[in-house]
């Protein structure tokens, strides 16, 4: 698997294509704010994108969905229990940043299940905390994890919004992701990459 960031967005939110270099299949991890150079990309390689996968629906991570569709119509996934922030300005935080944006046309997923998209499992861990459904999708057989807004390098996600509990998203990253390999390379919302056995060591605020 090919992992390739662009940063985006007011808050510079990583978004992240997951590509299978021998398909060209793609998937895309929260479109964030979609600009023209990302579209752009995937169309000068070639990709065929067959998936949005979201860690949250935050507003920083959702806009460019409708502007994404577009150009690449493909279903859009999140964790079933932020479908009130994906629908909601105020809870997603777009309210108090822009004019507002919702997003009602996802599907809703649960935790544990497994996406068979570009030829790779994306297993969804339920990571709640930062927001009641977020989530991060784990890639075995890559040791690749999309980690939102959960876990970052050496921090974690906010905890001050209405949805958010600091105390779930300390047993989160403790029961739910630090239980994975140490090997295992940590692709977060914002800022740079990691390691869980780094993350385990040294993330001060677990």
């Amino acid at each position: 698997m090919k992992v390739e960031k662009f940063v985006t967005g007011i808050i510079s939110t990583n978004c992240y294509l997951a590509v299978n270099e021998g398909t060209k299949q793609a998937v895309i991890i929260d479109p964030a704010a979609c600009p023209g150079y990302l579209v752009s990309h995937i169309k000068d390689e070639g990709y065929k994108i067959e998936a949005v996968l979201l860690t949250h629906g935050h507003f920083d991570h959702i806009m460019g969905i409708d502007g994404f569709l577009e150009e690449f119509p493909v279903s859009v996934y999140v964790h079933e229990d932020d479908e009130d922030v994906m629908k909601d300005a105020r809870l997603n935080q777009s309210k108090t940043y822009t004019s507002g944006y919702t997003y009602s046309g996802a599907e809703y997923l649960k935790d544990g299940q497994t996406l068979e998209l570009a030829g790779y499992s994306f297993e969804v861990i339920h990571t709640p905390g930062h927001t009641k459904g977020g989530c991060c999708y784990y890639v075995r057989s890559e040791n690749v994890l999309f980690s939102g807004d959960t876990l970052f390098q050496n921090s974690v996600g906010r905890t001050d919004f209405v949805n958010s509990s600091t105390e779930d998203l300390i047993r989160s990253v403790r029961e739910r992701l630090f239980v994975l390999p140490d090997e295992t390379y940590v692709y977060p919302g914002h800022a740079g990459e990691t390691m869980i056995g780094h993350e385990r060591e040294h993330n001060p605020y677990v």
